[in-house]
């Protein structure tokens, strides 16, 4: 098998919210600079570079996953999920409307990620408790909420979608 240099190219392609996208990369550029540099899906953030903070998490084939530990190449025929894809027909889903709601945001930089790895785990385990919810943003750097609201909007968001009280 020949050896690819960083100068060369080639096709990456993938499903982005649905709809199949394309790009050309060199063999070591990210996931998240094809995002937002090739496809202009700028809600993905990108804050350490080092797979710590978790603002730039997406879905990859439904899990949530660090687009700055990826090589794009990696997402080849995966179907991929950015915090774009949450909202349908330009409306938000529950979880975006319970962050609004309960001011689970301020500065607003991990809350795509975080949106993406609890989107995540509602649909792998609708009826999280409190604490499957704090293991799965144990993974999140915020440095202005604290988390509570984040919590307390992630129960929200639960019971709205298992159609129960929107209180948590």
């Amino acid at each position: 098998m020949p050896r690819l240099t960083q100068d060369e190219t080639h096709p990456v392609r993938f499903t982005l919210n649905g709809r199949p996208v394309s790009a050309r990369v060199s063999p070591r550029t990210l996931l998240t600079d094809v995002l937002r540099h090739e496809i202009g899906a700028t809600g993905t953030h990108v804050g350490c570079e080092h797979g710590v903070c978790g603002a730039c998490t997406v879905q990859i084939d439904g899990e949530p996953a660090r687009a700055c530990l990826m090589l794009a190449q990696q997402a080849e025929g995966c179907e991929v999920r950015t915090v774009e894809g949450l909202a349908k027909d330009d409306a938000l889903s529950s979880l975006q409307e319970a962050f609004r709601e309960h001011f689970a945001l301020q500065c607003g930089f991990c809350t795509a990620g975080i949106l993406m790895t609890l989107d995540a785990l509602f649909l792998r385990q609708p009826d999280a408790d409190e604490g499957a919810i704090r293991e799965a943003l144990s993974g999140h750097l915020c440095r202005c909420t604290g988390y509570a609201p984040i919590v307390q909007a992630a129960l929200a968001a639960r019971n709205r979608i298992k159609g129960g009280p929107i209180d948590a």
